[in-house]
């Protein structure tokens, strides 16, 4: 496995789990419970990170574990690792129904996107997970348990309870999966790691009207350097204006012309789903559909003509 690490800033590095990123907050050598990881990988990962915050903070432990959100590629390692370093793990408290047991996620949209990523995505993990008894609640006071000088903004849309962290003295954002910085529906733009700004993975998208908002809010802080839930991290005014520009036309240069969360959305609280619009008429599934039945028609005519 490769555990290189990519410079975020040079206390924030960012380490690729084939195809999401996870973050290590502090720098390397950073002494033990001085450090946080933020987010957890896809499943499987867990010796790949564990090899990568080895190499920069040698048997330190972090602090704690901080999520952005709970889809399966941001907490595959979580269980394992929070073992491993007896660490806290905190989230919002309207992804925890996701992380506590209660809930599955909402059934992706493998309609929008137009790419591999998305027409595989009803085969990923949705959920429930139960990370008790380490789960904890976000400070309502906006910190960030062990990141000093960060702190947490709302950014829903994706996920009920998605997070971004942010620091104000250099501008640092930590964005999660509320932008990406590679068109995430794309198995090729996926491996290549092509550095683009897009909106938010569209196939686990589920509020659209609170993702726009999102990313508004985000674009307006004017961040100086970024790292994304998929995609390389980026500096500078060239992805400033990328922002800038995804957030003024979110419509469309992120909102797919139709899918079953852009009719409608999906509606969270506190306790989990509260409703999830119906499908939309999948046109791949339906050929597909098709042609299965004038295959067994065809099979059938066979049989009846060997009679």
């Amino acid at each position: 496995m490769d555990t290189n690490t990519w410079p975020v800033t040079p206390d924030v590095a960012a380490l690729r789990t084939a195809i999401a990123n996870l973050f290590f907050y502090g720098a390397p050598g950073a002494g033990d419970r001085e450090w946080v990881l933020v987010d957890a990988g896809i499943p499987g990962s867990a010796p790949w990170i564990e090899s990568a915050a080895k190499a920069r903070y040698g048997d330190a432990r972090p602090a704690c574990i901080v999520l952005t959100h709970g889809h399966f590629d941001h907490v595959g390692a979580l269980h394992t690792l929070a073992e491993l370093w007896d660490v806290l793990i905190y989230a919002h408290p309207l992804e925890l129904p996701y992380l506590d047991g209660r809930e599955s996620y909402p059934p992706p949209d493998p309609t929008v996107g137009g790419g591999a990523m998305a027409r595989m995505s009803p085969l990923y993990p949705r959920g429930p997970y139960d990370f008790r008894p380490r789960l904890r609640i976000l400070p309502d006071d906006g910190s960030v348990p062990g990141m000093p000088g960060w702190r947490w903004i709302p950014t829903p849309g994706h996920s009920p309870g998605h997070v971004a962290l942010f620091r104000d003295a250099d501008r640092t954002l930590l964005a999660g999966d509320a932008f990406v910085t590679t068109k995430q529906e794309s198995m090729t733009a996926v491996m290549q790691w092509r550095p683009e700004v897009n909106g938010p993975p569209a196939y686990f998208t589920q509020d659209w009207g609170a993702a726009r908002r999102s990313v508004e809010a985000l674009a307006a802080l004017e961040p100086e350097a970024v790292g994304t839930g998929h995609g390389p991290p980026l500096h500078g005014e060239a992805m400033r204006a990328a922002l800038r520009m995804l957030a003024s036309d979110f419509e469309m240069l992120a909102i797919p012309e139709d899918g079953r969360y852009v009719r409608a959305p999906a509606v969270f609280d506190e306790e989990g789903v509260i409703s999830v619009p119906p499908p939309v008429l999948d046109p791949v599934t339906l050929v597909a559909g098709l042609g299965l039945f004038a295959l067994a028609g065809v099979a059938i005519g066979a049989a009846l003509r060997r009679r």
